[in-house]
């Protein structure tokens, strides 16, 4: 168990990133212990990947202050670069040179001793061995993906900040790369991850959702979950297109949504709620009330801040 006293991979206030006359990231404030899996949700141009390149000190912040792995972000960014590995979005090895050859290029790069030895734990610890000789070009998204996470753990990093990794990858295979994170973290490893999907959210220590570089929820799924204060109905039976479109022109419901053969819909008002409901639904029409979930809660977050920059 970590104690409550344990310092921080990640301890940042306010922290600030403007282009141009954008505010991109804006004064976020974050705190992440080490052997935490914390994710980093957001519509795509929320500013995620622009805080994860300001936390391992590839870009500057134009505000705010913090602490990465004890280092301070602002003044040690070269001392942050040494602990901390990056994976991003886009595979970024060399498509024309092996597994093998590849890690070789990054044990380089870092300056590994005993490099070949390292190269082999990699290796064998991601399953790779018996494709170290395969041409990166060659490898399918699941493979590429070990392949870049054998690279980025190669240098025994304190903290791995992972950008949308499993992308484009199979089911059985984003499976089997979070049983590696999950193990990786017991063994005391901070992981930062930004992802899509909302079975990799739930599978997080706790997460964040960013949107137009504001921080707007922020705890583990049942704490996010119960802060968004939702009520969800499901609706089953009659023509549900047209009761979604009927619905969704009503204030009290924010959101309608198919799932499968049902209509999940949700508000922030009970009695509002179930008052349109009483005056739209037919008498084939069956309804009950579900427990909000994670997905019926960043659906909303993004309806706010669609609202919110509204010009």
């Amino acid at each position: 168990m970590r104690s409550p006293d344990t310092p921080p991979s990640i301890d940042v206030t306010g922290i600030t990133k403007i282009f141009g006359s954008k505010t991109v990231v804006d004064r976020i404030s974050m705190r992440v212990l080490p052997g935490e899996i914390y994710g980093f949700l957001g519509p795509n141009g929320s500013g995620k990947t622009t805080f994860l390149r300001m936390l391992c000190g590839l870009l500057k912040p134009d505000a705010g202050s913090g602490t990465c792995l004890g280092f301070d972000i602002l003044k040690e960014p070269r001392e942050i670069k040494r602990r901390v590995g990056y994976m991003t979005q886009r595979f970024s090895y060399y498509e024309d040179l092996s597994i093998r050859e590849n890690l070789d290029f990054v044990g380089r790069m870092y300056g590994i001793p005993k490099r070949r030895q390292a190269v082999d734990e990699a290796l064998e610890r991601l399953n790779l061995k018996d494709r170290q000789k395969q041409l990166a070009g060659q490898l399918s998204g699941g493979w590429k993906q070990r392949l870049a996470l054998a690279a980025c753990m190669l240098h025994d990093p304190e903290l791995l900040l992972l950008d949308e990794p499993t992308a484009g990858v199979d089911p059985s295979a984003r499976r089997e790369f979070w049983e590696e994170i999950h193990q990786l973290a017991a063994r005391g490893l901070t992981v930062l991850i930004t992802t899509h999907y909302m079975d990799e959210a739930e599978r997080c220590h706790r997460l964040a959702y960013i949107a137009s570089g504001h921080l707007m929820a922020e705890g583990t799924v049942a704490e996010v979950v119960e802060g968004a204060r939702l009520v969800t109905y499901e609706i089953s039976g009659g023509n549900q297109p047209e009761l979604a479109a009927r619905l969704r022109a009503s204030d009290a419901i924010t959101q309608a949504v198919a799932f499968g053969s049902s209509l999940h819909v949700s508000g922030s008002n009970r009695q509002l709620m179930e008052a349109v409901l009483g005056h739209a639904l037919d008498p084939d029409h069956r309804w009950k009330e579900i427990p909000s979930e994670l997905e019926h809660v960043f659906i909303d977050l993004m309806r706010k801040e669609r609202e919110e920059n509204k010009p």
